[in-house]
Protein backbone atom coordinates (compact mmCIF):
# COMPACT_ATOMS: atom_id res chain seq x y z
CA UNK A 1 0.00 0.00 0.00
CA UNK A 2 2.84 2.40 0.92
CA UNK A 3 4.46 1.82 -2.46
CA UNK A 4 1.21 2.63 -4.24
CA UNK A 5 0.79 5.88 -2.30
CA UNK A 6 4.41 6.88 -3.05
CA UNK A 7 3.64 6.93 -6.78
CA UNK A 8 1.04 9.74 -6.45
CA UNK A 9 3.43 12.74 -6.84
CA UNK A 10 5.16 11.32 -9.90
CA UNK A 11 1.81 10.53 -11.53
CA UNK A 12 0.47 14.02 -10.83
CA UNK A 13 3.71 15.65 -12.00
CA UNK A 14 3.55 13.73 -15.29
CA UNK A 15 -0.05 14.83 -15.80
CA UNK A 16 0.85 18.49 -15.11
CA UNK A 17 3.71 18.38 -17.61
CA UNK A 18 1.36 16.97 -20.24
CA UNK A 19 -0.98 19.93 -19.70
CA UNK A 20 1.85 22.45 -20.21
CA UNK A 21 2.36 21.18 -23.74
CA UNK A 22 -1.30 21.76 -24.68
CA UNK A 23 -3.06 25.07 -25.28
CA UNK A 24 -6.60 26.29 -25.81
CA UNK A 25 -9.75 24.21 -25.35
CA UNK A 26 -7.87 20.93 -25.24
CA UNK A 27 -5.88 22.17 -22.22
CA UNK A 28 -9.14 22.89 -20.37
CA UNK A 29 -10.53 19.44 -21.12
CA UNK A 30 -7.30 17.66 -20.26
CA UNK A 31 -6.96 19.67 -17.05
CA UNK A 32 -10.48 18.70 -15.96
CA UNK A 33 -9.70 15.00 -16.49
CA UNK A 34 -6.48 15.34 -14.49
CA UNK A 35 -8.26 17.03 -11.59
CA UNK A 36 -10.92 14.33 -11.48
CA UNK A 37 -8.29 11.58 -11.56
CA UNK A 38 -6.33 13.17 -8.72
CA UNK A 39 -9.45 13.58 -6.60
CA UNK A 40 -10.37 9.92 -7.07
CA UNK A 41 -6.83 8.88 -6.21
CA UNK A 42 -6.82 10.89 -2.98
CA UNK A 43 -10.25 9.52 -1.98
CA UNK A 44 -9.17 5.95 -2.76
CA UNK A 45 -6.18 6.42 -0.45
CA UNK A 46 -8.39 6.15 2.64
CA UNK A 47 -10.18 3.11 1.30
CA UNK A 48 -6.86 1.44 0.70
CA UNK A 49 -5.89 2.02 4.30
CA UNK A 50 -9.13 0.40 5.55
CA UNK A 51 -8.80 -2.60 3.22
CA UNK A 52 -5.28 -3.11 4.40
CA UNK A 53 -6.58 -4.08 7.79
CA UNK A 54 -8.15 -7.32 6.55
CA UNK A 55 -6.01 -10.36 7.27
CA UNK A 56 -4.12 -8.61 10.08
CA UNK A 57 -4.76 -8.53 13.82
CA UNK A 58 -3.58 -6.93 17.05
CA UNK A 59 -0.49 -4.72 17.15
CA UNK A 60 0.47 -5.33 13.51
CA UNK A 61 -2.78 -3.79 12.30
CA UNK A 62 -2.34 -0.74 14.57
CA UNK A 63 1.25 -0.13 13.43
CA UNK A 64 0.28 -0.50 9.79
CA UNK A 65 -2.57 1.95 10.19
CA UNK A 66 -0.32 4.55 11.88
CA UNK A 67 2.39 4.19 9.24
CA UNK A 68 -0.03 4.42 6.34
CA UNK A 69 -1.79 7.36 7.97
CA UNK A 70 1.45 9.35 8.26
CA UNK A 71 2.53 8.53 4.73
CA UNK A 72 -0.89 9.21 3.32
CA UNK A 73 -1.01 12.62 5.03
CA UNK A 74 2.32 13.67 3.50
CA UNK A 75 1.39 12.36 0.09
CA UNK A 76 -2.01 14.02 0.28
CA UNK A 77 -0.38 17.40 0.89
CA UNK A 78 1.91 16.87 -2.08
CA UNK A 79 -0.98 15.85 -4.28
CA UNK A 80 -3.07 18.82 -3.17
CA UNK A 81 -0.19 21.16 -4.09
CA UNK A 82 0.00 19.59 -7.54
CA UNK A 83 -3.76 19.84 -7.87
CA UNK A 84 -3.43 23.55 -7.17
CA UNK A 85 -0.74 23.90 -9.83
CA UNK A 86 -2.87 22.05 -12.37
CA UNK A 87 -5.81 24.26 -11.43
CA UNK A 88 -3.75 27.39 -12.13
CA UNK A 89 -2.66 26.03 -15.49
CA UNK A 90 -6.23 25.17 -16.37
CA UNK A 91 -7.43 28.60 -15.27
CA UNK A 92 -4.69 30.27 -17.32
CA UNK A 93 -6.00 28.48 -20.37
CA UNK A 94 -9.40 30.05 -19.77
CA UNK A 95 -8.00 33.62 -19.82
CA UNK A 96 -9.07 35.78 -22.76
CA UNK A 97 -6.56 36.28 -25.53
CA UNK A 98 -3.93 38.96 -24.86
CA UNK A 99 -4.19 39.03 -21.04
CA UNK A 100 -0.87 39.14 -19.20
CA UNK A 101 -0.20 37.12 -16.03
CA UNK A 102 -0.29 40.19 -13.75
CA UNK A 103 -3.85 40.99 -14.88
CA UNK A 104 -5.17 37.40 -14.76
CA UNK A 105 -7.09 38.02 -11.52
CA UNK A 106 -9.40 40.47 -13.31
CA UNK A 107 -10.42 37.95 -15.97
CA UNK A 108 -10.49 34.64 -14.07
CA UNK A 109 -13.33 35.59 -11.73
CA UNK A 110 -16.16 33.11 -11.25
CA UNK A 111 -18.66 35.92 -11.78
CA UNK A 112 -20.71 36.08 -14.96
CA UNK A 113 -19.81 39.75 -15.40
CA UNK A 114 -16.57 41.56 -16.14
CA UNK A 115 -15.76 44.81 -14.28
CA UNK A 116 -13.66 47.38 -16.10
CA UNK A 117 -10.28 47.65 -14.38
CA UNK A 118 -10.18 51.43 -14.25
CA UNK A 119 -13.85 51.79 -13.25
CA UNK A 120 -15.18 48.64 -11.53
CA UNK A 121 -18.66 50.16 -11.44
CA UNK A 122 -18.93 49.47 -15.18
CA UNK A 123 -19.80 45.81 -15.65
CA UNK A 124 -19.98 43.93 -18.93
CA UNK A 125 -21.02 40.47 -19.96
CA UNK A 126 -18.14 38.06 -20.48
CA UNK A 127 -19.17 37.72 -24.09
CA UNK A 128 -18.26 41.37 -24.69
CA UNK A 129 -14.59 40.74 -23.92
CA UNK A 130 -12.52 40.81 -27.12
CA UNK A 131 -15.61 41.49 -29.25
CA UNK A 132 -13.67 44.13 -31.20
CA UNK A 133 -15.72 46.92 -29.59
CA UNK A 134 -14.18 49.27 -27.03
CA UNK A 135 -16.72 49.36 -24.17
CA UNK A 136 -14.53 50.25 -21.15
CA UNK A 137 -13.08 53.75 -20.99
CA UNK A 138 -9.65 52.31 -20.23
CA UNK A 139 -9.86 49.62 -22.93
CA UNK A 140 -9.58 46.75 -20.46
CA UNK A 141 -12.41 44.83 -22.18
CA UNK A 142 -10.28 44.44 -25.35
CA UNK A 143 -6.99 42.87 -24.22
CA UNK A 144 -6.67 40.82 -27.41
CA UNK A 145 -7.74 43.23 -30.18
CA UNK A 146 -6.77 46.64 -31.51
CA UNK A 147 -10.24 48.10 -30.89
CA UNK A 148 -9.02 50.38 -28.06
CA UNK A 149 -5.68 51.32 -29.61
CA UNK A 150 -6.84 54.91 -30.03
CA UNK A 151 -6.90 55.53 -26.26
CA UNK A 152 -3.94 57.69 -25.23
CA UNK A 153 -3.29 59.93 -22.24
CA UNK A 154 -1.79 62.50 -24.62
CA UNK A 155 -4.93 62.77 -26.75
CA UNK A 156 -6.55 66.22 -26.75
CA UNK A 157 -9.62 66.82 -24.65
CA UNK A 158 -12.91 66.38 -26.52
CA UNK A 159 -15.46 69.23 -26.60
CA UNK A 160 -18.40 68.88 -24.24
CA UNK A 161 -21.19 66.86 -25.76
CA UNK A 162 -19.08 65.51 -28.59
CA UNK A 163 -18.72 62.07 -27.08
CA UNK A 164 -16.50 60.14 -24.72
CA UNK A 165 -13.01 61.57 -24.29
CA UNK A 166 -10.03 59.48 -25.36
CA UNK A 167 -7.80 61.47 -23.05
CA UNK A 168 -7.17 58.72 -20.53
CA UNK A 169 -4.64 56.07 -19.71
CA UNK A 170 -4.94 52.46 -20.79
CA UNK A 171 -5.34 49.88 -18.06
CA UNK A 172 -3.32 47.35 -20.04
CA UNK A 173 0.21 47.89 -21.35
CA UNK A 174 -0.53 45.99 -24.55
CA UNK A 175 -1.27 42.61 -26.10
CA UNK A 176 0.40 39.82 -24.12
CA UNK A 177 2.52 37.34 -26.06
CA UNK A 178 3.48 34.27 -24.06
CA UNK A 179 6.54 33.60 -26.27
CA UNK A 180 7.03 30.08 -24.97
CA UNK A 181 10.72 29.19 -25.15
CA UNK A 182 11.67 32.86 -24.97
CA UNK A 183 10.65 35.82 -22.81
CA UNK A 184 7.04 36.88 -22.69
CA UNK A 185 6.19 40.49 -23.38
CA UNK A 186 3.62 43.03 -24.47
CA UNK A 187 3.00 44.25 -27.99
CA UNK A 188 1.41 47.67 -28.61
CA UNK A 189 -2.25 47.29 -29.52
CA UNK A 190 -1.57 49.06 -32.82
CA UNK A 191 0.50 46.03 -33.89
CA UNK A 192 -2.32 43.51 -33.39
CA UNK A 193 -3.57 42.14 -36.75
CA UNK A 194 -1.71 44.83 -38.68
CA UNK A 195 -0.40 42.34 -41.25
CA UNK A 196 3.18 42.43 -39.95
CA UNK A 197 4.90 39.69 -37.98
CA UNK A 198 6.55 41.52 -35.10
CA UNK A 199 9.02 38.82 -34.15
CA UNK A 200 11.20 41.17 -32.11
CA UNK A 201 8.26 41.63 -29.70
CA UNK A 202 6.04 38.61 -30.27
CA UNK A 203 8.13 35.71 -31.51
CA UNK A 204 5.24 33.21 -31.38
CA UNK A 205 3.22 35.23 -33.91
CA UNK A 206 0.13 35.22 -31.70
CA UNK A 207 -0.61 38.90 -32.37
CA UNK A 208 -1.59 38.02 -35.97
CA UNK A 209 -4.62 35.78 -35.43
CA UNK A 210 -7.11 37.42 -37.78
CA UNK A 211 -6.28 35.24 -40.76
CA UNK A 212 -4.71 37.96 -42.90
CA UNK A 213 -1.22 36.65 -42.17
CA UNK A 214 0.07 33.44 -40.65
CA UNK A 215 3.15 34.11 -38.50
CA UNK A 216 5.12 31.02 -37.64
CA UNK A 217 6.39 30.43 -34.12
CA UNK A 218 10.08 31.34 -34.00
CA UNK A 219 10.45 31.49 -30.23
CA UNK A 220 12.71 28.45 -30.06
CA UNK A 221 15.23 29.98 -32.45
CA UNK A 222 14.92 33.53 -31.12
CA UNK A 223 15.02 32.34 -27.51
CA UNK A 224 18.13 30.29 -28.18
CA UNK A 225 19.85 33.30 -29.76
CA UNK A 226 18.66 35.52 -26.92
CA UNK A 227 20.08 33.16 -24.32
CA UNK A 228 23.34 32.95 -26.25
CA UNK A 229 23.63 36.74 -26.23
CA UNK A 230 22.74 36.87 -22.55
CA UNK A 231 25.40 34.28 -21.77
CA UNK A 232 27.88 36.18 -23.92
CA UNK A 233 26.98 39.42 -22.18
CA UNK A 234 27.30 37.79 -18.77
CA UNK A 235 30.67 36.35 -19.74
CA UNK A 236 31.74 39.82 -20.82
CA UNK A 237 30.49 41.22 -17.54
CA UNK A 238 32.49 38.62 -15.63
CA UNK A 239 35.62 39.52 -17.58
CA UNK A 240 34.96 43.20 -16.99
CA UNK A 241 34.42 42.64 -13.26
CA UNK A 242 37.63 40.65 -13.07
CA UNK A 243 39.47 43.45 -14.88
CA UNK A 244 37.87 46.01 -12.60
CA UNK A 245 39.03 44.09 -9.53
CA UNK A 246 42.56 44.16 -10.92
CA UNK A 247 42.25 47.90 -11.59
CA UNK A 248 40.93 48.54 -8.07
CA UNK A 249 43.85 46.60 -6.62
CA UNK A 250 46.30 48.57 -8.78
CA UNK A 251 44.60 51.84 -7.85
CA UNK A 252 44.88 50.99 -4.15
CA UNK A 253 48.59 50.30 -4.58
CA UNK A 254 49.10 53.58 -6.43
CA UNK A 255 47.19 55.47 -3.76
CA UNK A 256 49.33 53.98 -1.00
CA UNK A 257 52.38 54.95 -3.00
CA UNK A 258 51.03 58.49 -3.44
CA UNK A 259 50.28 58.78 0.28
CA UNK A 260 53.80 57.63 1.11
CA UNK A 261 55.17 60.16 -1.36
CA UNK A 262 53.01 62.85 0.25
CA UNK A 263 54.45 62.09 3.69
CA UNK A 264 57.99 62.23 2.29
CA UNK A 265 57.33 65.53 0.51
CA UNK A 266 55.81 67.02 3.66
CA UNK A 267 58.96 66.18 5.62
CA UNK A 268 61.17 67.53 2.81
CA UNK A 269 59.24 70.80 2.64
CA UNK A 270 59.50 71.31 6.39
CA UNK A 271 63.23 70.67 6.25
CA UNK A 272 63.76 72.96 3.25
CA UNK A 273 61.68 75.74 4.77
CA UNK A 274 63.83 75.61 7.89
CA UNK A 275 66.94 75.72 5.69
CA UNK A 276 65.51 78.66 3.75
CA UNK A 277 64.82 80.61 6.93
CA UNK A 278 68.32 79.85 8.18
CA UNK A 279 69.85 80.99 4.88
CA UNK A 280 67.83 84.21 4.97
CA UNK A 281 68.92 84.83 8.54
CA UNK A 282 72.58 84.32 7.65
CA UNK A 283 72.23 86.56 4.60
CA UNK A 284 70.71 89.30 6.74
CA UNK A 285 73.51 88.98 9.29
CA UNK A 286 76.22 89.14 6.62
CA UNK A 287 74.64 92.14 4.91
CA UNK A 288 74.20 93.85 8.26
CA UNK A 289 77.83 93.22 9.17
CA UNK A 290 78.94 94.52 5.76
CA UNK A 291 76.92 97.73 6.14
CA UNK A 292 78.07 98.35 9.70
CA UNK A 293 81.74 98.83 8.85
CA UNK A 294 83.17 102.21 9.96
CA UNK A 295 85.63 102.41 7.06
CA UNK A 296 85.03 101.08 3.57
CA UNK A 297 87.78 100.44 1.11
CA UNK A 298 85.66 101.59 -1.83
CA UNK A 299 84.06 98.22 -2.37
CA UNK A 300 87.07 96.67 -4.03
CA UNK A 301 90.07 96.55 -1.71
CA UNK A 302 91.08 100.22 -2.19
CA UNK A 303 93.45 101.37 -4.94
CA UNK A 304 95.09 97.97 -5.09
CA UNK A 305 91.72 96.38 -5.70
CA UNK A 306 90.93 98.88 -8.46
CA UNK A 307 94.33 98.26 -10.06
CA UNK A 308 93.84 94.52 -9.84
CA UNK A 309 90.45 94.87 -11.50
CA UNK A 310 91.87 96.90 -14.38
CA UNK A 311 94.76 94.48 -14.83
CA UNK A 312 92.40 91.55 -14.88
CA UNK A 313 90.27 93.23 -17.52
CA UNK A 314 93.37 93.94 -19.64
CA UNK A 315 94.62 90.37 -19.32
CA UNK A 316 91.23 89.07 -20.39
CA UNK A 317 91.35 91.29 -23.48
CA UNK A 318 94.86 90.07 -24.38
CA UNK A 319 93.80 86.47 -23.84
CA UNK A 320 90.89 87.00 -26.24
CA UNK A 321 93.21 88.54 -28.84
CA UNK A 322 95.63 85.62 -28.49
CA UNK A 323 92.80 83.20 -29.07
CA UNK A 324 91.86 85.09 -32.25
CA UNK A 325 95.44 85.07 -33.53
CA UNK A 326 95.65 81.37 -32.83
CA UNK A 327 92.55 80.66 -34.88
CA UNK A 328 93.76 82.86 -37.74
CA UNK A 329 97.21 81.20 -37.68
CA UNK A 330 95.60 77.80 -37.93
CA UNK A 331 93.69 78.93 -41.02
CA UNK A 332 96.84 80.37 -42.65
CA UNK A 333 98.82 77.25 -41.82
CA UNK A 334 96.24 75.17 -43.57
CA UNK A 335 96.38 77.34 -46.67
CA UNK A 336 100.21 77.14 -46.78
CA UNK A 337 100.09 73.37 -46.50
CA UNK A 338 97.60 73.25 -49.36
CA UNK A 339 99.81 75.46 -51.60
CA UNK A 340 102.89 73.40 -50.72
CA UNK A 341 101.05 70.29 -51.82
CA UNK A 342 100.10 71.89 -55.14
CA UNK A 343 103.66 73.00 -55.86
CA UNK A 344 105.06 69.63 -54.85
CA UNK A 345 102.74 67.94 -57.33
CA UNK A 346 103.75 70.43 -60.03
CA UNK A 347 107.45 69.86 -59.35
CA UNK A 348 107.06 66.09 -59.43
CA UNK A 349 105.21 66.11 -62.75
CA UNK A 350 107.30 68.89 -64.35
CA UNK A 351 109.04 68.13 -67.74
CA UNK A 352 112.27 70.18 -68.01
CA UNK A 353 112.39 69.70 -71.79
CA UNK A 354 109.13 71.55 -72.15
CA UNK A 355 109.82 75.22 -72.89
CA UNK A 356 107.34 76.94 -70.56
CA UNK A 357 109.13 79.83 -68.91
CA UNK A 358 106.31 80.44 -66.45
CA UNK A 359 106.36 76.89 -65.16
CA UNK A 360 110.15 76.92 -64.96
CA UNK A 361 110.11 80.12 -62.93
CA UNK A 362 107.44 78.80 -60.54
CA UNK A 363 109.33 75.55 -59.93
CA UNK A 364 112.61 77.46 -59.38
CA UNK A 365 110.93 79.80 -56.88
CA UNK A 366 109.41 76.86 -54.95
CA UNK A 367 112.82 75.16 -54.73
CA UNK A 368 114.38 78.35 -53.35
CA UNK A 369 111.50 78.70 -50.82
CA UNK A 370 111.95 75.13 -49.68
CA UNK A 371 115.70 75.65 -49.29
CA UNK A 372 115.22 78.78 -47.17
CA UNK A 373 112.49 77.22 -44.94
CA UNK A 374 113.67 77.12 -41.34
CA UNK A 375 116.36 79.80 -41.77
CA UNK A 376 115.85 82.87 -39.50
CA UNK A 377 112.50 81.59 -38.17
CA UNK A 378 112.07 82.04 -34.42
CA UNK A 379 111.54 79.03 -32.20
CA UNK A 380 108.09 77.59 -32.79
CA UNK A 381 105.59 78.18 -30.02
CA UNK A 382 104.06 74.94 -28.80
CA UNK A 383 100.28 74.57 -28.69
CA UNK A 384 100.55 73.45 -25.08
CA UNK A 385 102.11 76.78 -24.15
CA UNK A 386 99.30 78.65 -25.87
CA UNK A 387 96.72 76.49 -24.10
CA UNK A 388 98.30 77.33 -20.77
CA UNK A 389 98.12 81.04 -21.55
CA UNK A 390 94.47 80.77 -22.57
CA UNK A 391 93.36 79.03 -19.36
CA UNK A 392 91.14 81.03 -17.02
CA UNK A 393 92.85 82.61 -14.04
CA UNK A 394 92.01 81.19 -10.65
CA UNK A 395 93.37 79.54 -7.58
CA UNK A 396 94.74 76.59 -9.60
CA UNK A 397 96.27 78.42 -12.59
CA UNK A 398 97.35 81.90 -13.59
CA UNK A 399 96.68 84.76 -11.20
CA UNK A 400 94.23 84.50 -8.32
CA UNK A 401 92.71 87.95 -8.70
CA UNK A 402 90.39 87.42 -5.74
CA UNK A 403 93.30 87.76 -3.35
CA UNK A 404 93.95 91.27 -4.56
CA UNK A 405 90.34 92.38 -5.08
CA UNK A 406 89.29 91.32 -1.54
CA UNK A 407 92.44 92.54 0.21
CA UNK A 408 90.29 94.82 2.34
CA UNK A 409 89.01 91.70 4.11
CA UNK A 410 92.41 91.43 5.82
CA UNK A 411 91.80 94.72 7.59
CA UNK A 412 88.12 94.12 8.41
CA UNK A 413 88.94 93.28 11.98
CA UNK A 414 90.54 96.74 12.34
CA UNK A 415 87.83 98.60 10.42
CA UNK A 416 84.82 96.91 12.06
CA UNK A 417 83.48 98.79 15.04
CA UNK A 418 81.91 95.68 16.50
CA UNK A 419 85.31 94.07 16.97
CA UNK A 420 86.10 96.57 19.72
CA UNK A 421 82.83 96.08 21.63
CA UNK A 422 81.83 93.47 24.20
CA UNK A 423 79.74 90.60 22.90
CA UNK A 424 76.73 91.68 24.95
CA UNK A 425 76.68 95.14 23.36
CA UNK A 426 77.41 94.24 19.74
CA UNK A 427 73.85 93.49 18.62
CA UNK A 428 72.31 96.46 20.42
CA UNK A 429 74.93 98.88 19.10
CA UNK A 430 74.60 97.43 15.59
CA UNK A 431 70.84 97.88 15.50
CA UNK A 432 71.02 101.33 17.07
CA UNK A 433 73.69 102.55 14.64
CA UNK A 434 71.78 101.24 11.61
CA UNK A 435 68.53 102.82 12.76
CA UNK A 436 70.30 106.12 13.38
CA UNK A 437 71.95 106.07 9.97
CA UNK A 438 68.66 105.26 8.21
CA UNK A 439 66.95 108.10 10.07
CA UNK A 440 69.71 110.54 9.12
CA UNK A 441 69.58 109.46 5.46
CA UNK A 442 65.80 109.70 5.25
CA UNK A 443 65.78 113.17 6.76
CA UNK A 444 68.49 114.48 4.43
CA UNK A 445 71.05 115.00 7.18
CA UNK A 446 73.42 112.32 5.94
CA UNK A 447 74.03 111.27 2.36
CA UNK A 448 73.50 107.64 1.52
CA UNK A 449 76.69 105.68 1.00
CA UNK A 450 77.06 104.95 -2.72
CA UNK A 451 77.79 101.41 -3.86
CA UNK A 452 80.63 102.02 -6.27
CA UNK A 453 82.07 98.52 -6.22
CA UNK A 454 80.85 94.93 -6.38
CA UNK A 455 79.45 93.23 -3.32
CA UNK A 456 81.89 91.34 -1.19
CA UNK A 457 82.43 87.65 -1.72
CA UNK A 458 80.93 86.87 1.67
CA UNK A 459 77.73 88.78 0.91
CA UNK A 460 77.51 87.24 -2.55
CA UNK A 461 77.90 83.71 -1.21
CA UNK A 462 75.25 84.32 1.46
CA UNK A 463 72.85 85.77 -1.11
CA UNK A 464 73.35 82.87 -3.55
CA UNK A 465 72.85 80.34 -0.75
CA UNK A 466 69.60 82.04 0.27
CA UNK A 467 68.36 82.12 -3.33
CA UNK A 468 69.19 78.44 -3.83
CA UNK A 469 67.37 77.51 -0.62
CA UNK A 470 64.35 79.58 -1.68
CA UNK A 471 64.28 77.99 -5.13
CA UNK A 472 64.56 74.44 -3.79
CA UNK A 473 61.88 75.03 -1.16
CA UNK A 474 59.52 76.51 -3.77
CA UNK A 475 59.97 73.53 -6.09
CA UNK A 476 59.27 71.04 -3.31
CA UNK A 477 56.26 73.04 -2.14
CA UNK A 478 54.79 72.99 -5.65
CA UNK A 479 55.40 69.23 -5.88
CA UNK A 480 53.68 68.81 -2.50
CA UNK A 481 50.66 70.84 -3.64
CA UNK A 482 50.40 68.75 -6.82
CA UNK A 483 50.53 65.54 -4.78
CA UNK A 484 47.79 66.76 -2.44
CA UNK A 485 45.62 67.77 -5.39
CA UNK A 486 46.13 64.33 -6.94
CA UNK A 487 45.04 62.55 -3.75
CA UNK A 488 41.92 64.71 -3.46
CA UNK A 489 41.03 64.24 -7.14
CA UNK A 490 37.95 62.23 -8.05
CA UNK A 491 39.02 58.98 -9.71
CA UNK A 492 35.61 57.32 -9.52
CA UNK A 493 34.31 54.65 -7.14
CA UNK A 494 37.08 52.88 -5.22
CA UNK A 495 39.58 55.20 -6.97
CA UNK A 496 39.41 52.74 -9.87
CA UNK A 497 40.41 55.20 -12.62
CA UNK A 498 43.68 55.99 -10.86
CA UNK A 499 45.04 52.82 -12.49
CA UNK A 500 44.57 54.46 -15.92
CA UNK A 501 46.56 57.58 -15.12
CA UNK A 502 49.41 58.06 -17.56
CA UNK A 503 47.98 55.58 -20.06
CA UNK A 504 46.58 56.39 -23.48
CA UNK A 505 44.83 54.81 -26.44
CA UNK A 506 44.91 55.86 -30.08
CA UNK A 507 42.91 55.17 -33.22
CA UNK A 508 43.64 55.91 -36.88
CA UNK A 509 41.02 57.79 -38.85
CA UNK A 510 41.91 58.96 -42.33
CA UNK A 511 44.82 61.37 -42.31
CA UNK A 512 44.72 61.79 -38.52
CA UNK A 513 45.50 59.73 -35.45
CA UNK A 514 43.40 60.49 -32.41
CA UNK A 515 45.04 59.90 -29.05
CA UNK A 516 43.10 59.83 -25.80
CA UNK A 517 45.18 60.22 -22.67
CA UNK A 518 43.17 58.91 -19.76
CA UNK A 519 42.57 61.69 -17.24
CA UNK A 520 44.61 63.95 -19.52
CA UNK A 521 44.11 65.58 -22.90
CA UNK A 522 42.86 64.43 -26.29
CA UNK A 523 45.06 65.08 -29.32
CA UNK A 524 44.48 65.06 -33.06
CA UNK A 525 47.79 64.10 -34.68
CA UNK A 526 48.31 64.75 -38.35
CA UNK A 527 50.01 62.01 -40.36
CA UNK A 528 51.41 64.67 -42.71
CA UNK A 529 53.47 66.37 -40.03
CA UNK A 530 51.22 69.41 -39.55
CA UNK A 531 51.50 69.25 -35.78
CA UNK A 532 49.11 68.17 -33.05
CA UNK A 533 45.79 69.81 -32.22
CA UNK A 534 44.44 69.72 -28.69
CA UNK A 535 40.83 68.61 -28.49
CA UNK A 536 40.29 69.27 -24.81
CA UNK A 537 41.61 68.56 -21.33
CA UNK A 538 40.13 66.29 -18.70
CA UNK A 539 38.51 68.36 -15.96
CA UNK A 540 36.20 66.21 -13.83
CA UNK A 541 33.96 63.15 -13.72
CA UNK A 542 30.19 63.50 -13.86
CA UNK A 543 28.29 60.74 -12.10
CA UNK A 544 24.61 60.07 -11.51
CA UNK A 545 24.04 57.06 -9.29
CA UNK A 546 20.43 56.18 -8.45
CA UNK A 547 19.06 52.90 -7.16
CA UNK A 548 15.48 51.90 -8.00
CA UNK A 549 13.72 49.53 -5.64
CA UNK A 550 10.85 47.52 -7.08
CA UNK A 551 8.04 46.64 -4.67
CA UNK A 552 5.37 44.43 -6.28
CA UNK A 553 2.68 41.96 -5.24
CA UNK A 554 0.88 44.37 -2.96
CA UNK A 555 -2.77 44.21 -2.00
CA UNK A 556 -5.44 45.06 -4.54
CA UNK A 557 -6.96 48.49 -4.09
CA UNK A 558 -10.66 47.86 -4.53
CA UNK A 559 -11.02 45.73 -7.65
CA UNK A 560 -7.98 47.27 -9.30
CA UNK A 561 -4.65 45.56 -10.00
CA UNK A 562 -2.19 44.59 -7.30
CA UNK A 563 -0.44 47.67 -5.92
CA UNK A 564 3.24 48.43 -6.39
CA UNK A 565 5.59 51.24 -5.37
CA UNK A 566 8.84 51.92 -7.26
CA UNK A 567 10.52 54.76 -5.29
CA UNK A 568 13.86 56.19 -6.39
CA UNK A 569 16.38 56.20 -3.59
CA UNK A 570 19.95 57.58 -3.55
CA UNK A 571 22.77 55.12 -3.29
CA UNK A 572 23.61 54.30 0.29
CA UNK A 573 27.28 55.02 0.93
CA UNK A 574 29.44 54.55 3.98
CA UNK A 575 28.69 58.12 5.03
CA UNK A 576 24.91 57.80 5.17
CA UNK A 577 24.56 54.07 5.80
CA UNK A 578 22.13 53.16 8.58
CA UNK A 579 23.66 51.95 11.83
Amino acid sequence: MSQQIGNFPSIAHTMAQSILNISGTERVQRGSHVLEALRQTIQGEGEGVESGREGESGTEVAESVQLLTRESTMQRRTCLALVGAVSVLTAAARLPRGVGPEFASHYSSSSDDFACIGDPSVKLALSRINDNSCDCADGSDEPGTAACAFIDALSPEQPLGSGRSTNTSRALPGFWCENKGHVGGYVPFQYVNDGVCDYELCCDGSEEFGGRLACEDRCAEIGREHRRKVEERMAGMKRALKKREAMVSEAARLRRQAESRLAQLTADVERLEARREEAKRKQAEVELADRSRVVSGGGGGGKLGVLAGLARKRVDELRGALEGVRREGAVLRGQVDELRGIMSSLKAGYNPNFNDEGVKAAVKAFEDFSAREGEGVPEQVLDADVDELLREDGAESGINWGEFEDQAEDTDILLNLEAYLPESLRKAIRNWSLDLRLWLVRNGILADRPRTGAESQLVKAAREAAEAAEREASEKTKELDDQRADLSRDYGPSDVLRALRGRSISIDSGEYTYELNWLGNTLQKSKKGHGDTSMGEFTALEREVVDEQERDDGKSLGRGPTSSSPPLLPTISAANAPP
